[in-house]
């Protein structure tokens, strides 16, 4: 969907879907979906699948054609969370089971001319020759994920989602599929729900096809994730309005800040009801149906696996950085009464001299690290100073003292999330932690600790973990949260593309 972690396979969602034969009597679009558990297996080949690619990004017969690379906040997809659904492309109908994933904006799917790569034996292939309605285009494309790259060309045909017949929809027959999520995963393609802006090859998004052609009562569509384990429906898709009983009370709307993802502004993230600092003054997020957990920057990260007891690597940057420059840092928000401002981490940072403030954002000092005997890379240093000065100033509004603040900063470093995401929590302290809360619209939305902690299922026993991952943009584009289905499960999503807004109530 940066460097997004890919343990984000943390709750293996899987859609067999139900489609429905006829419309029901409200007029909506139902897409049932159901949950399978995260086995080591998945777990594995995710792991595999981090080390191929780091961004998701566009080439061949897209850079997403016309749209700035600038104005796109490059999203890792891992394809963790495999929403699956049953569609049909041709005349008469061949079926594939396909991801619903609002971080892309393509549909494609294993093309019958794809013979070199073992994903496309394993999955439907689509055939031309056998659709009445098929029609020629034969633009080539790439596409890479984060978890692997495909490759194929453009054709068009007719698409059946439930019984909505989408015409002459453009869409991608791969030809080359690369990455062990590919072989393994359930799904034989992607329906991107995503704006136009990132489309490749300036496909319209199959919701936008449906609005064009009056297929839908309204220019909306919803998710709902059951995230009890022992329920046997996994959620409901529902294109065309939303289902009352998915939500309690109303929605509250934020408009699309940037379109291309489904982004938008919020504010200050709450551990027990206390600010984090970092988003006090606004960050970017998205919503993305692609995404188990909630992925946002380290700084913040880092604070929640504090306040509930994740346990990550220890982070020798960090640790030099708060041994070395702790006090100055300190002396220097008091002195300068940043204590009381939104003050720009990266210019206290450049006033200390590890970081180069252009006015814009940071950039890492090139002078050797000062401490040389870690032949360590300055860039580490400067964001582990940006950290250590959000941290002491929070620490400074409480009325803390020297000695509790440096420690504090100095237990964060230990939190930092380690290189593959692992930050697991005990079981048995569930009940104990904290609530947290995002601030969207200026309303709060918390996550209880049930809803953010996600147990996993290996060996026979269960394995609790973080729901929240290190994923970190510099300005402009950043800093930016990634609210994926940890988020989306305690509350009802409503994209509503007609309005360019996002909705969100508690989840019924």
């Amino acid at each position: 969907m940066g460097q997004k972690h890919l343990l984000l396979l943390a709750c293996f969602w899987v859609l067999s879907c139900s489609l429905l034969l006829h419309a029901s009597s409200d007029g909506l679009l139902r897409i049932n979906l159901n949950k399978k558990k995260l086995d080591k297996e998945a777990l594995t080949a995710a792991k595999l699948a981090k080390k191929e690619s780091r961004l998701r990004r566009s080439v061949g017969a897209g850079q997403y054609l016309g749209a700035s690379t600038d104005d796109i906040v490059p999203l890792d997809n891992y394809l963790d969370t495999q929403y699956f659904g049953e569609i049909g492309i041709g005349t008469p109908s061949q079926n594939f089971t396909v991801i619903f994933d609002t971080g892309s904006s393509n549909l494609w799917v294993p093309s019958s001319k794809c013979y070199f790569s073992i994903a496309c034996y394993l999955h439907h292939r689509y055939k031309s020759t056998k659709s009445k309605t098929y029609k020629k285009n034969g633009e080539s494309c790439t596409i890479t994920y984060g978890s692997g790259q495909i490759a194929g060309f453009f054709s068009e045909d007719n698409v059946l989602v439930g019984n909505l017949v989408v015409q002459n929809q453009k869409f991608i027959e791969t030809t080359r599929e690369t990455s062990p999520t590919f072989i393994i995963g359930k799904f034989d393609g992607i329906l991107g729900l995503g704006f136009p802006e990132i489309s490749v090859g300036e496909a319209p998004p199959i919701w936008q096809s449906m609005k064009e052609q009056k297929l839908v009562a309204k220019d909306v569509f919803s998710f709902w994730l059951n995230r009890d384990p022992d329920a046997s429906a996994g959620g409901e898709l529902v294109f065309g309005g939303v289902d009352p009983k998915h939500y309690k009370g109303s929605h509250t709307y934020v408009p699309v800040t940037r379109k291309g993802y489904w982004q938008f502004d919020m504010g200050d993230l709450l551990i027990g009801g206390h600010s984090t600092g970092y988003c006090a003054g606004g960050c970017a997020a998205i919503v993305d149906s692609g995404t188990s957990l909630l992925a946002g920057p380290t700084t913040i990260v880092a604070q929640v696996n504090h306040a509930i007891g994740a346990e990550g690597i220890i982070s020798t940057e960090c640790k030099e950085v708060v041994r070395e420059y702790g006090e100055m840092i300190l002396e220097l928000l008091i002195a300068e009464h940043f204590v009381n401002e939104q003050t720009s981490p990266q210019k206290v940072c450049t006033q200390i001299g590890l970081c180069v403030f252009d006015g814009a954002h940071s950039v890492s000092n090139p002078i050797e690290s000062v401490v040389e005997k870690q032949n360590l890379g300055s860039d580490l240093f400067c964001t582990a100073c940006e950290m250590a000065v959000v941290w002491i100033q929070n620490q400074l509004r409480e009325n803390k003292t020297k000695e509790l603040i440096l420690n504090y900063a100095n237990q964060l470093c230990e939190r930092l999330p380690s290189p593959n995401g692992e930050s697991t929590v005990d079981c048995d302290q569930i009940s104990k932690m904290p609530n947290l809360a995002f601030t969207i619209a200026n309303k709060t939305f918390t996550l209880t600790p049930e809803q953010y902690i996600v147990k996993l299922e290996q060996a026979g026993q269960t394995i609790c973990i973080s729901g929240f991952m290190a994923y970190d943009v510099p300005p402009p584009r950043g800093p930016l949260w990634i609210l994926g289905d940890v988020f989306m499960g305690a509350y009802h999503t409503v994209f509503d593309f007609g309005e360019n807004r996002i909705g969100f109530a508690k989840s019924a």
